[in-house]
């Protein structure tokens, strides 16, 4: 059970930022990092990525830095109750239910920080650009109607230049 809660407490973490996407594959993988600096390492490669991805113009940079912005403070704060969580490994269920809890609100929390970072810049997209962050930020299990959590009849997911994991 507590296996369980780590590594979803470990994928709120990693999804804090909201645009969250894999690298392209032609990007040069940097040396692993351990605990905060992994994912500052994390959500600046999505910052840059998505930066690239969204063809971002000299005159959105205003709304791209508030927004990545958040994405940076989100990361922060998810890194810093992740660590929390691993640094207690003799607490009780409701300590550990606490944590969760905490993770989770921060999440949300976060979540609405960043749609609200989002939206200026979003609308300040060419047509051009608002289909390529639609594209973008897609998840591919809603976009073909499944909303399965188990491993079992997953399709294969989309190449990582078209997907956003929200």
């Amino acid at each position: 059970m507590k296996k369980t809660l780590v590594i979803l407490a470990s994928a709120l973490a990693m999804s804090g930022a909201f645009a969250q996407t894999a690298a392209p594959a032609s990007a040069a993988a940097p040396a692993p990092a351990s605990g905060a600096a992994h994912y500052e390492q994390r959500v600046e490669q999505r910052i840059t990525y998505l930066h690239t991805q969204l063809k971002i113009t000299p005159q959105q940079e205003p709304q791209w830095k508030a927004f990545a912005d958040v994405m940076r403070t989100n990361g922060e704060t998810m890194a810093g109750l992740y660590e929390q969580r691993m640094a207690d490994k003799d607490q009780s269920a409701l300590d550990d239910m606490k944590q969760y809890s905490a993770i989770a609100t921060a999440h949300a929390d976060g979540t609405k920080k960043l749609l609200d970072a989002f939206e200026p810049l979003y609308t300040s997209f060419s047509p051009d650009q608002k289909k390529l962050a639609d594209t973008t930020f897609r998840h591919p299990s809603r976009a073909e109607g499944h909303h399965k959590h188990s491993g079992k009849g997953k399709k294969k997911a989309a190449p990582a230049d078209e997907t956003v994991k929200p």
